[in-house]
């Protein structure tokens, strides 16, 4: 008995604190979650449709029947699947509501993370992991929820369904959700959808919640390729036309402009809103710039912070380089990727054209890669989509605004809001000035973050639902 209780103790010490104090429900959410971020879904080495039939597993288990349960992978693209899940609601004509999530993680080597980025690692109050926010964050919410009113019988006019998808951290790759749009687009049919984006924001260190967004458009992700080529030669006579040379030239003039400031709706909304919550110097170049876009002294205070400047141009850098062939020889061929983030309103060519006059050197070729997506239309924000949202988060969080905000980055919700089914950037989650390391090392999110979201969620989806 003795050594059973000696057991027992280290078994719960060994637990994270988190853990230690959470709700039976709150620990099987973990686990979905978990299972979620030790999947490795990268699209070099990991594997979507994997973890796909896992969560299809789970549902299964919790009582939905095959005919519900649809594993889709497309022709080339075995690892690259997804699982679209059906909950029936009590009223066969209500239309239903879309939970859409991607299931690809941007790549993450070891070697270059202070943990392991597939697994799990709970510490200081943060989970830590490739996708332990984006997007993996909502995806195990959803299948929560999904299992969750299925298991409890928890009644509801509405159905449901959920959308797991490949592809979306990756321009040119098989997209899930493109594919549903085009080639199963009765399968997902609803109303409207729901999917990442809307970062709320808090004080650093896990402070105040200042505000919740909602998304209200998104820029449109674009890359272009920078290419040199040169006839090279022996390294031990070198010339100053350098192909290496010339495209570093090229791209730190890029990396030197900022493109002019533009403006939404939503975006004005979004500074004009924000700025008596954040104060000082920077709330008041907030207030200026929502007046009036064209304040070169509010936007130059705004731009001290990555958000507000993404939030008011365009943004373009660089993110990969490749060149030469070998270390004794003149490089013949070097390209590079900029990836751009467009403002609604800007064309993919006026970019191109902006990029090939930066560089000013006709050896330096700019080509525009595939679009990711076409422009996409802002959803309207209804009163049938914001008051549930508004409530809810005014019971658990009071005073805490809901604002509209441009999406500053790119979402699946830009392939099915052209396809018919509105969808909104919306979370429930707060994230700190480093926005969680999004796409960057050692990610993360607070456990606690995580969990009042995912009771949020589950509350609001029951109310639209009823």
């Amino acid at each position: 008995m003795r050594k059973f209780a000696v057991a027992a103790l280290a078994a719960c010490l060994a637990l994270p604190a988190a853990a230690q104090t959470l709700r039976p429900d709150q620990q099987a959410f973990r686990g979905i979650y978990k299972e979620m971020v030790e999947t490795n879904t990268t699209l070099s080495s990991g594997d979507c449709t994997l973890l796909a039939q896992k969560m299809a597993a789970r549902l299964k288990a919790a009582g939905y029947p095959d005919s519900d349960l649809h594993i889709f992978t497309a022709p080339g693209h075995p690892k690259e699947g997804g699982l679209v899940a059906v909950l029936q609601g009590s009223d066969p004509k209500a239309k239903a509501i879309l939970l859409l999530a991607h299931l690809d993680v941007v790549e993450a080597k070891r070697e270059d993370w202070t943990r392991d980025p597939f697994k799990l690692v709970e510490e200081g109050g943060y989970f830590y992991g490739r996708g332990t926010a984006d997007d993996k964050s909502v995806a195990a919410i959803w299948v929560d929820i999904m299992v969750h009113l299925k298991q409890d019988k928890v009644a509801h006019r509405r159905p449901l369904k959920l959308a797991l998808t490949c592809g979306e951290e990756t321009n040119g790759a098989f997209n899930g959700a493109h594919w549903l749009a085009t080639h199963e687009r009765a399968l997902i049919d609803a109303e409207f959808g729901l999917t990442e984006g809307g970062w709320g924001t808090m004080q650093e260190n896990g402070g105040k919640r200042i505000a919740l967004g909602i998304n209200a458009g998104e820029k449109l992700s674009q890359n272009y390729v920078l290419e040199v080529t040169n006839p090279g030669g022996h390294s031990m006579r070198p010339v100053k036309d350098n192909a290496i040379y010339r495209l570093a030239a090229g791209l730190l003039k890029i990396g030197a402009y900022d493109f002019p400031t533009q403006s939404t709706d939503a975006s004005r909304e979004y500074f004009a809103r924000l700025a008596p919550l954040t104060g000082g110097e920077m709330g008041a170049a907030m207030t200026a710039f929502a007046r009036n876009d064209k304040d070169a002294k509010a936007a130059a205070v705004l731009a001290q912070d990555p958000r507000f400047n993404a939030a008011m141009r365009t943004t373009c850098v660089a993110t990969l380089i490749n060149g030469g062939h070998a270390t004794n020889a003149l490089p013949q061929r070097v390209t590079a990727n900029v990836n751009c983030r467009i403002f609604p309103g800007t064309s993919i060519e006026t970019v191109r054209a902006k990029l090939q006059e930066l560089v000013g050197d006709r050896q330096i070729k700019v080509t525009p890669q595939a679009a990711r997506s076409d422009p996409s239309p802002a959803p309207p924000l209804t009163p049938a989509i914001m008051k549930p949202i508004i409530s809810e988060a005014a019971q658990r969080w009071p005073g805490v605004p809901v604002i509209p905000q441009l999406e500053i980055g790119a979402t699946d919700a830009s392939f099915m809001t052209p396809a018919g089914i509105p969808t909104y950037g919306f979370t429930g989650m707060f994230f700190e000035p480093d926005g969680s390391r999004l796409h960057g090392l050692n990610e993360r999110i607070r456990a606690r973050v995580l969990y009042d979201a995912r009771d949020y969620l589950t509350d609001l989806i029951k109310l639209y639902a009823k």
